[in-house]
């Protein structure tokens, strides 16, 4: 069963098999977590995603997609990349659809190259404007249902939730305290 934690933290310094990125579609790097982790990681991170840019994802990465590369100097093998929406209330259905596939996604993408523990942050809570509770809500129910999903296939030992600062660190904890048993 897979076991699913919160820590307050910098997820560049998690020792897990899989870091999730919450990328922009260019995949080259921005700010916040990206650049946190393309700073980190080093060239190697940019260079593969040069290389999925000139092959595969010539206009970018889709919202809602995941897509992998090596780590560089991360205390991780993989980085795996997903673009969050932008939130706007008056599409919410449909994006909260596409950041629940984030979650999903790279779940499935992690678990493709074998990875037994993964890391993620708070996808599209910063600049991209989600309000916190929300994304906890979100993350956390569709975490929960993909381990289930994904179980057959892999053994998904942890799904880590690094959170930046106490505020994101005591929202999931209280969002993750009333969704209650949900295996």
């Amino acid at each position: 069963m897979t076991q699913i934690t919160l820590v307050e933290g910098d997820i560049t310094e998690q020792q897990v098999d899989a870091i999730v990125n919450a990328a922009n579609s260019s995949l080259l790097g921005g700010g916040g977590v990206d650049g946190a982790i393309h700073r980190r990681g080093g060239p190697e991170i940019l260079e593969d995603c040069r290389s999925l840019r000139a092959s595969r994802y010539g206009k970018g990465l889709l919202t809602g997609r995941a897509v992998a590369t090596r780590a560089g100097r991360l205390p991780a093998r993989w980085v795996v990349h997903t673009v969050g929406p932008v939130y706007l209330p008056e599409e919410y259905e449909q994006r909260a659809g596409l950041l629940a596939s984030c979650y999903r996604e790279s779940l499935r993408v992690a678990v493709e190259l074998g990875a037994r523990t993964v890391a993620f942050p708070a996808i599209s809570a910063g600049v991209y404007g989600w309000p916190l509770e929300d994304v906890a809500r979100i993350a956390l129910v569709t975490a929960t249902e993909a381990a289930a999903e994904l179980a057959e296939r892999a053994e998904l030992a942890e799904i880590r939730f690094v959170l930046f600062g106490a505020e994101a660190y005591e929202v999931f904890e209280r969002v993750w305290r009333a969704l209650g048993p949900m295996s």
